[in-house]
């Protein structure tokens, strides 16, 4: 297997319907999908394929218990650390092929202990004061196609 373009890591997703939408997305752009345990949902789920629709056989995706479990199996250059309490903007960041972003749970976000690794690493999107936060799967698929418009596009 060729080596993904991004690595996309879950820490313990809640919600079948995003996982799914996010897998459709790393199908689209060569990324890995990485899910940390606990999950909220089984990965039989109905919701989940069909947020995925028949894309799912694509996916190349990887279920561990840890997010120190997935750090040593990817081994990144860059990690990015998405979460509303960022200062930094999505778009000061410079991404590269390889990079890891990683995405809290819908209902907790990232935990402290995570976020505070390389807070200078830690990206939000922007938002009015008038929304809490913006859905997961949203929020992964824009992160992701502003590294794809870093990278010039996708590979050939």
């Amino acid at each position: 297997m060729t080596k993904p373009l991004l690595n996309i890591v879950l820490h313990e997703p809640e919600i079948p319907q995003n996982t799914g939408n996010i897998g459709r997305t790393c199908v689209a752009v060569g990324a890995k999908l990485w899910l940390i345990e606990p999950i909220g949902y089984s990965l039989d789920d109905k919701y989940l394929r069909r947020a995925g629709m028949d894309y799912w056989q694509y996916l190349d995706y990887q279920v561990v218990g840890s997010w120190e479990e997935a750090r040593q199996l990817i081994q990144p250059k860059n990690i990015w650390y998405l979460t509303k309490k960022a200062t930094k903007l999505l778009w000061e960041a410079s991404f590269e092929p390889g990079d890891v972003l990683l995405f809290g749970s819908e209902s907790k976000g990232l935990p402290p202990e995570i976020r505070d690794e390389q807070p200078e690493h830690n990206l939000r999107l922007p938002t009015t004061d008038l929304v809490r936060s913006l859905n997961l799967a949203s929020t992964v698929n824009t992160t992701v196609y502003e590294a794809v418009r870093q990278f010039g596009g996708l590979p050939e």
